[in-house]
């Protein structure tokens, strides 16, 4: 195949995707500057000249010269073109060069891609459109059957943009990756020649909503500390033997860390309980089991406090309120939920409590099913709440 003049030209006429030329080099190097996208890429040191294969998912030479964009633009891509091995385009937006997107392998009619968009344009669609064109092409023209994206675990910006165009299927391979020697997490997902090209399941937000008094946010890395005393409290070690005890630091920051992935994989959505006027964190409430197989209109919700916010009847309210939002219709920014559970050990008074005052009805009571560290069993209450409950109340 030529370059650039075999290089076909893709467009949805918001974005379109061409051939790279001379001029693209100057805003590729800028880009190749940015520190999120050099945080998610390899960079090995030293830098030898097999490593100049780009600036996408493989790697970024630091420091990152003027020299390397010129070989990447100008040597690597052509020779991917003639090879009929890698089909890289310039992408193109208000008229401007923003990043670069590429199809990888296809032998066996699978193959890969990558892709990096400057950061000045970051959260205007563009590389979701620029996805969107390049998987079509692939199995309209190129015959592929699938096509993989890899990204290291944590790049929530790739992973998104891998979701929204049908992208599933996600895997984390341990120790997958590897940068600067040190071997990371991957993730890994594909989309299929006969799926449709839109987002599969749901991609949660956590919304700030205020209470009296409090506010539900999304947890942070600094809430950690609050995070550890609650978790690592006996009272809350009691009731929630499955944590790890001792709770440590590193625990609560792993907790707060999974959060993030919980609600991009549609299972569950995490909030912190955090004072309104210090916003110092109170407690943990959570709407889980959200992706559920057999049934994904209902939600269980779990709960725990800082020993020093108990009390207070904080939880009750930050329950009422969660219910409220968890019921409110998907289309109108909530979970859309038809039904909610909360389960309790039958002697937790304070847990059943905060269901029973917000409405909940006891549905179940399971003999010895719920293990103590000590291993014993109480047993086990289910509590559940209906849509239409709360609009007959």
């Amino acid at each position: 195949m030529r370059f650039p003049e075999d290089v076909p030209v893709l467009s949805d006429d918001v974005v379109t995707l061409r051939a790279h030329t001379a001029a693209d080099v100057e805003p590729a190097y800028r880009m190749c500057q940015d520190p999120v996208m050099q945080e998610w890429t390899t960079i090995p040191v030293p830098y030898l000249r097999e490593h100049a294969v780009g600036y996408l998912t493989e790697v970024i030479p630091v420091p990152y010269l003027r020299e390397h964009a010129v070989g990447y633009l100008t040597e690597v891509i052509p020779a991917g073109w003639q090879a009929n091995t890698s089909w890289a385009w310039a992408i193109e937006y208000a008229g401007e060069y923003v990043g670069t997107i590429d199809l990888r392998d296809g032998e066996g009619g699978v193959g890969e891609v990558g892709f990096a968009v400057s950061p000045e344009v970051r959260g205007n669609g563009v590389m979701t459109r620029a996805l969107r064109l390049v998987v079509r092409y692939a199995f309209d023209v190129l015959d592929w059957k699938r096509v993989i994206w890899r990204a290291y675990a944590g790049n929530f910006a790739s992973r998104r943009v891998a979701w929204k165009v049908g992208f599933h299927g996600l895997v984390t391979i341990l120790g997958g990756g590897r940068s600067r020697g040190v071997r990371k997490d991957e993730w890994v997902a594909t989309v299929g020649r006969d799926d449709e090209l839109e987002p599969k399941g749901n991609w949660w937000t956590v919304p700030v909503l205020e209470g009296d008094g409090f506010r539900l946010r999304p947890l942070r890395e600094s809430d950690a500390q609050r995070v550890q005393e609650a978790c690592g409290d006996e009272r809350t070690q009691h009731w929630l033997s499955g944590m790890p005890s001792p709770y440590s630091l590193d625990d609560a920051k792993g907790f707060i860390g999974s959060r993030s992935d919980a609600a991009a994989s549609g299972e569950a959505v995490a909030w912190a309980i955090a004072d309104a006027d210090t916003d110092e964190l109170l407690g943990n409430v959570s709407v889980f089991g959200l992706s559920g197989r057999m049934d994904k209109t209902r939600g269980e919700i779990g709960y725990w406090m800082h020993p020093e916010a108990r009390g207070r009847k904080v939880m009750t309210s930050a329950v009422q309120l969660l219910i409220a939002y968890a019921f409110r219709p998907i289309e109108d920014g909530g979970l859309g939920r038809r039904r909610l559970l909360v389960r309790c050990a039958d002697v937790n008074t304070a847990s059943a409590h905060v269901a029973e005052v917000n409405g909940f009805t006891k549905v179940g009571d399971e003999r010895s099913a719920d293990p103590r560290r000590d291993g014993s069993y109480d047993n086990l209450l289910t509590y559940d709440l209906l849509a239409e409950d709360v609009l007959r109340g």
